[in-house]
């Protein structure tokens, strides 16, 4: 039996799912701008465009987050969301305080510093946003009858993220020493505790939808957790290398994002072999697919890719150009997005009632947006090895070499306009779900095989 209250999760998902529409429409500003088309410059200057268009991505995949975690929770803890009211309340007051950080960008109004640019006073209003989430999902957590390590994890990745938020709000004059605590935020949300989040809802999915055992993918768990926080912690220490801090940030940065990979590739391993472990098919394959694309993809994005040029003989050189943006698009994609788009998916046919398990139209919206992702990645990868050979190795002047990697942003367009249309599918099929029910959870294991028992030991 499913829970009524899972029922909110649908609207952080739908929020999620604009939020990201719009993330892509300043994706596109930006992108016109690069190859000459910067028609909108006096209204959305490109500086604008980049913070909108990096905060919409935070904003949009703490959504997800927060949705997954109140579908999962109340399945985990055998019981209703503590304070449902709180949820909807919360949820309201995340994208008014999201809408108003939009607005500040564009009359200029924000903090200088990359990727924490929301103004001072917001950060106020986020920190009391997300206390009320954390203390719902925690009541409800505390007061279940059954506590289990895929809500433990990812209960305690939610809220870590939620106390790393802090040290960016620390006020300092050094440059250096708010590098050194800004990037508490930055490093060790994405390679940090987003990966323990990412680990349970993957965990939670692949005991849905393999039906291998529960205590064999926790254990699997386990290991993950400890290779992230062996690696993703002091590989903090890549961003340190040229900042201003000692130099044994050099050594330390530089061993541990060589192993930075190792947890992601866990995940991969973890989730192919669970897959192919499991006996028997759940009729949700395209959920299984975008759980299993996820693991593969953040691999390759956020673990190969990232180990590639945070060594520190490479980032000498790559630093701040967009070899990191290569990183940063396959990374976010792989490692994050696509397992709120696995949770979206395995979800919406149990809120709404209607089995649209593998449709053409859900296919066609992975593949697209996958490719598309892929294709993007390597045009950012072409300009940015570019630009390292004529900016740092040569001595070109930035704005002279940014005029000779220009074309390579008619490919990246191009690969952005096949994202793009994945991703339109991927909502229009979101819509074709309609509205959740009660109905439609009484009854949300009706339509499984009669072999077919959710593992739930």
């Amino acid at each position: 039996m499913k829970y009524r209250t899972q029922k909110i999760a649908y609207w952080f998902f739908a929020s999620a799912l604009v939020l990201l529409s719009l993330q892509l429409v300043y994706g596109f500003i930006m992108g016109f701008a690069r190859v000459g088309y910067d028609t909108l410059h006096p209204w959305i200057p490109f500086n604008t465009a980049r913070a909108v268009h990096t905060n919409l991505l935070v904003v949009w995949l703490l959504c997800g987050f927060m949705g997954a975690a109140h579908f999962i929770i109340p399945e985990e803890a055998e019981r209703e969301l503590e304070w449902p009211w709180l949820a909807h309340a919360q949820l309201i007051s995340l994208l008014v305080v999201g809408v108003i950080a939009i607005g500040c960008y564009h009359f200029n109004i924000w903090e200088g510093r990359k990727f924490l640019e929301i103004p001072r006073p917001l950060d106020w209003l986020v920190v009391v946003n997300v206390l009320a989430f954390l203390a719902n999902i925690g009541v409800t957590l505390w007061r279940g009858t059954r506590h289990t390590t895929t809500s433990l994890v990812l209960y305690m990745g939610l809220l870590f993220a939620a106390l790393l938020y802090l040290p960016g709000m620390l006020q300092v004059d050094n440059q250096t020493v708010d590098s050194f605590y800004r990037w508490w935020v930055v490093h060790l949300w994405v390679e940090g505790v987003w990966e323990l989040i990412m680990g349970g809802i993957l965990a939670y999915l692949l005991i849905k939808l393999t039906g291998v055992d529960r205590e064999v993918i926790e254990k699997w768990l386990y290991i993950i957790v400890g290779l992230t926080f062996l690696s993703g912690i002091l590989g903090t220490g890549h961003h340190y290398y040229f900042i201003g801090t000692p130099r044994y940030w050099l050594w330390i940065g530089g061993i541990f994002s060589a192993l930075e990979p190792l947890a992601f590739l866990g995940m991969a391993i973890f989730a192919i072999a669970m897959s192919k472990k499991g006996g028997r098919r759940h009729p949700n394959r395209i959920a299984l697919t975008w759980s299993l694309g996820c693991a593969v993809m953040a691999f390759v994005g956020a673990g190969f890719l990232g180990m590639a040029h945070t060594l520190p003989s490479v980032n000498r050189f790559t630093h701040g150009t967009l070899v990191t943006a290569m990183h940063g698009h396959m990374a976010f994609w792989g490692a994050y997005a696509m397992i709120v788009l696995a949770m979206i998916a395995y979800a919406l046919p149990l809120l709404t009632g209607r089995r649209l398990w593998d449709t053409p139209i859900a296919n066609w919206a992975f593949w697209t947006s996958n490719i598309g992702m892929t294709a993007m990645t390597g045009a950012l990868a072409v300009a940015g090895i570019t630009q390292v050979n004529l900016e740092r190795r040569i001595g070109l002047d930035f704005l002279a070499v940014q005029k000779e990697i220009e074309m390579h942003f008619v490919g990246f367009l191009l690969a952005a306009a096949l994202f793009t249309l994945g991703i339109a599918l991927y909502i229009v099929h979101f819509c074709r779900h309609g509205l959740p029910t009660d109905e439609a959870l009484s009854r949300a294991e009706e339509d499984l095989p009669a072999d077919w028992v959710p593992v739930a030991k």
